[in-house]
């Protein structure tokens, strides 16, 4: 299974609604903008980070830190690496780690959802209507 469908399947179906309901209203009040409005959207979506990234780079930078200040000040220190490890491991193998939940209610969307935007935006825009001339035949 994707990671993204494994993060979906991991969050609560409120959550998931919530998170499709307000996909679903962006594309709507993008179908009354422009097309250079829409451009600026899906450049912005394509600097949106996903929950992937977002966990990868807290985790790594708790990580560090730990070994950081467990090398410099306290040993103790590096019990931190030694609890945010085992969460990315579970994340990557499960889906699902501590702080998926809270980021899910905070908005963060897998990427897929975050592609789902863009390609509906795509499509208002009109990137898709050249279909045929990739060799597709014209319906009769």
């Amino acid at each position: 299974m994707e990671s993204a469908d494994r993060v979906r399947a991991n969050t609560s179906e409120a959550i998931n609604c919530r998170i499709d309901r307000a996909i679903e209203a962006r594309v709507r009040e993008y179908a009354q903008k422009s097309s250079v409005e829409i451009t600026r959207r899906i450049d912005e979506l394509d600097r949106e980070w996903d929950i992937e990234r977002l966990l990868e780079t807290n985790a790594s930078a708790l990580a560090f830190t730990g070994l950081l200040l467990g090398i410099t000040k306290n040993v103790k220190w590096l019990l931190l690496p030694a609890v945010v490890l085992p969460f990315l491991f579970q994340h990557a193998v499960q889906g699902w780690c501590p702080p998926v939940p809270l980021l899910r209610r905070l908005g963060v969307r897998t990427r897929k959802e975050i592609d789902r935007e863009k390609y509906a935006l795509k499509a208002l825009r009109g990137d898709f209507h050249t279909t045929e001339t990739a060799g597709l035949p014209k319906p009769d």
